[in-house]
């Protein structure tokens, strides 16, 4: 079975293909937290961004920077590289806003 994924992924060892399962996982978050907001948006019946959609896109997004890396890709590495630091961005403005609210109860 082993074998089978290696000729079908076109990789020549388990290491190479462990990482494209990682890749694959990556991508399923990614796809997930575009699940995740238009759920809430259907939920509100308005376009939100829900907090979870910023963790599917911070996880995803490291762990495809993280295959980027490995592949050596640097169109990848850039692309996702910017990606990770606005995800992280609105995760700190969600908890500032939640200090800040905290702080006024």
């Amino acid at each position: 079975m082993i074998e089978q994924a290696l000729e079908f992924f076109k990789v020549d060892t388990r290491a190479e293909l462990i990482w494209v399962i990682v890749g694959f996982g990556a991508q399923m978050l990614f796809f997930g937290r575009w699940i995740v907001q238009w759920l809430a948006s259907e939920k509100l019946k308005k376009s939100v961004v829900p907090e979870l959609f910023w963790w599917f896109s911070i996880i995803g997004g490291l762990t495809l920077f993280a295959y980027a890396v490995h592949r050596k890709d640097p169109v990848f590495i850039m692309g996702q590289c910017f990606g990770v630091v606005v995800y992280a961005r609105n995760l700190w403005l969600i908890y500032a806003e939640k200090r800040s609210a905290a702080a006024n109860t």
